[in-house]
């Protein structure tokens, strides 16, 4: 039953992971209570890591609750290719439902695979590590 864990590997876990996405976001995803930034990986298989800023969501509980969230439906995208994604929330997350809420990342998943299949076909085989070097 591969399908039922969360694995360490499919989890961005070190800082330097979160700072490769940030600085190098090649897909975009907006919405109105999430922004998905996401870069592509050499891993074949998708990384998700999680910002909910107290900022947005007031109270741990709700904190949490988006995070379960947000992990269940990643957990269930067994289609997204190799790539590091950040979801951050936004206000207004708090006022969602758990319905709501799932039916909005179910969509921002599947947009998020299709804008990564319209990228140039030269870019997801690429790594970081040409031109930026400032050493």
């Amino acid at each position: 039953m591969k399908a039922l864990n969360f694995p360490k590997s499919h989890r961005l876990l070190r800082p330097a992971d979160y700072g490769k996405v940030f600085n190098d976001v090649q897909l975009k995803v907006p919405h109105r209570n999430f922004l998905i930034l996401a870069t592509p990986n050499n891993l074949g298989h998708a990384r998700v890591g999680l910002v909910f800023a107290k900022k947005n969501l007031k109270l741990s509980v709700q904190r949490n609750r988006i995070k379960r969230q947000v992990r269940e439906t990643f957990r269930n995208q067994p289609e997204l290719p190799g790539i590091d994604i950040i979801v951050l929330g936004r206000q207004g997350l708090a006022a969602m439902d758990n319905q709501a809420v799932r039916a909005s990342l179910d969509g921002l998943w599947h947009r998020l695979t299709k804008k990564y299949h319209q990228l140039p076909p030269s870019r997801p085989a690429e790594g970081s590590s040409a031109g930026k070097g400032t050493g």
